[in-house]
């Protein structure tokens, strides 16, 4: 079948200036000069602008409320999967490692992410579980198109979810990561109720707000790329994630709709998802995986949030036989069921 996809699948070369220059001996990929990028526009415009809401008194809320709704929708997303290929692929070479602590221990806290507590549920935890019942994340036991359920499901992250975690490598012998996690968790709860004494309405804006929504735009995100499981093979990637092509949120997230293809190689560049996706479609077709187009996690989220089946199978894209809007209606309902564990 052939596919046409409008996602970034390289860099166009361009005229190195002064950042490319002072950068680019310093990372390990070249490619990855756009978190450079994104990284001081974060840092000369997000933090600035943080730190004035703590100190021009008597500040209208109005400005609080502008800062929140610029740090969300312009620059969280892209930050969050900024934070996940470096989390991946670290971003600056062996002789710099104290540079690839700046962007979870300096600008997370802006976005609500706890220094360390990301790197090690994504990686050292999710990736090997991989969405089976081990997994604090799974999504298994739980039916997928039910808000009832997702509310069950991030109450239990909101609540015990770093609890868990840290017990979960206390388990595993890997104490190490338990302590880092608790170090991270210790430092961000420190500072937020350290500067609420010094202005509570700009750590409400700048702490306490993007925590609470991060948590909830993680899971989910994790709850749509693990929604539509193959009751046959939920250990199977192809049958326990998903792909999203063709979206806005590929070009503005760096690729990050391509899930499959990141479990099955969590360390392959960003700009060679959607390559990747197009050379193996015959196996994601053999394999049944599920693939939409025009849609991202969140949007997904909201469809099965309010059973909108008919618009699912609508963005369903036919790797093999055609099928019927019927016919993939009923496959994704099907794929969609609470697992008995």
């Amino acid at each position: 079948m052939e596919f046409i996809l409008t996602d970034t699948i390289g860099l166009q070369k361009k005229k190195l200036n002064f950042i490319d220059q002072l950068f680019l001996p310093l990372i390990n990929d070249k490619r990855d000069m756009a978190f450079i990028y994104l990284s001081l526009k974060i840092t000369f415009i997000v933090i600035p602008a943080a730190l004035l809401l703590y100190f021009i008194e008597g500040i209208h809320w109005v400005w609080n409320a502008t800062y929140l709704l610029v740090l969300l929708i312009i620059f969280l997303g892209p930050y969050v999967l900024m934070l996940h290929n470096v989390c991946h692929r670290k971003l600056f070479k062996k002789k710099y490692d104290v540079c690839n602590r700046f962007v979870p221990w300096v600008l997370g806290i802006f976005f609500g992410q706890t220094p360390e507590t990301y790197f090690h549920h994504h990686v050292t935890m999710h990736h090997p579980e991989n969405n089976q019942p081990e997994d604090l994340s799974s999504t298994m036991k739980f039916r997928r198109d039910s808000i009832r359920a997702f509310v069950v499901y991030l109450g239990s992250f909101y609540f015990t979810g770093v609890l868990n975690l840290i017990l979960y490598f206390k388990n595993k012998k890997r104490n190490k990561y338990a302590f880092r996690i608790m170090v991270g968790e210790t430092f961000f709860t420190v500072l937020a109720v350290g500067l609420c004494f010094v202005n509570f309405k700009a750590t409400l804006t700048v702490f306490i707000l993007p925590l609470i929504f991060i948590r909830f735009a993680m899971m989910a995100g994790n709850w749509a790329q693990h929604a539509f499981i193959d009751a046959a093979r939920p250990e199977s990637i192809y049958g326990n994630s998903i792909t999203c092509i063709n979206t806005i949120y590929n070009k503005k997230c760096f690729n990050d709709g391509y899930h499959i293809g990141h479990h099955l190689k969590p360390y392959l560049h960003w700009t060679e998802m959607p390559a990747n996706f197009k050379e193996n479609i015959s196996t994601y077709s053999l394999n049944n995986a599920v693939v939409f187009k025009k849609l991202d996690y969140f949007q997904i989220w909201f469809l099965l949030m309010t059973k909108n089946y008919k618009t699912l199978a609508a963005n369903y894209v036919q790797l093999g036989e055609a099928q019927t809007n019927a016919e993939i209606i009923t496959l994704l309902k099907s794929r969609t069921q609470k697992f008995e564990l």
